[in-house]
C-alpha cells in the first residue's frame, strides 16, 4: 500500500491518496475469443475481452479469464472496429470474435473455476499489451497455465 501520509481515510471511497500494489504472479499470451461493450464512459466500444489459452491435446481455444484495464482509448477504439468486422455470433452487447488477437495478460493468481471451459481463472487479470509480434498458433497452453497455478500452490504451502 503507497499512500500520501498526510491524507485521511474513507472507507469505500477511492480517491488519488491511497494505492494498492499487487504483484503479479505471471503473464500468459492469450487469444481473444469474445469482447463485450462497457460500462460507463465505454458503454459505445468493445472494451470486455474474454480470452482463452490453448488445450494442446485436443487444439481448443479454452477460456481462462476476462480483463477491461490496461489499454488505451485509441486501442480500444481500434480493437472494437476490429471485432465488429470480425464478429462471428452477435448477442448485442456481447460478441464471439475470430480469435485473432493476441494479448499479453498479468495477473495475480490463478485458481480453480467452474465458470470457464479451461477449469481455470485468473485472479485480477490486466492487460500488458497487444502481441501484434504474435499470432494464435503462439498463445500459451491450457498445460502451461496448469503448471503455473501448481508453482503457486507449491509456494502457498511452503
Amino acid at each position: 500500500m503507497i499512500k500520501d501520509p498526510e491524507s485521511f481515510y474513507s472507507p469505500g471511497r477511492r480517491g488519488m491518496f491511497w494505492f494498492k500494489l499487487k504483484k503479479e504472479l505471471a503473464t500468459l499470451d492469450v487469444v481473444v475469443v469474445a469482447a463485450e461493450l462497457g460500462h460507463g464512459k465505454r458503454n459505445h466500444v468493445l472494451s470486455d475481452y474474454t480470452f482463452a489459452v490453448r488445450d494442446e491435446s485436443t487444439d481448443e481455444l479454452l477460456p481462462i479469464g476476462k480483463a477491461y484495464s490496461g489499454l488505451t482509448d485509441l486501442e480500444i477504439a481500434e480493437l472494437t472496429e476490429h471485432f465488429k468486422r470480425n464478429t462471428i455470433l452477435d448477442r448485442g452487447r456481447y460478441r464471439e470474435v475470430k480469435p485473432d488477437i493476441v494479448l499479453e495478460v498479468a495477473f495475480n493468481s490463478i485458481q480453480p473455476s467452474t465458470r470457464h471451459a479451461s477449469g481455470l481463472a485468473l485472479r485480477f487479470p490486466r492487460i500488458k499489451a497487444i502481441r501484434r509480434d504474435k499470432t494464435v498458433d503462439a498463445i500459451d497452453t491450457l498445460a502451461y497455465a496448469r503448471q503455473l497455478a501448481a508453482e503457486q500452490h507449491h509456494q502457498a504451502l511452503s
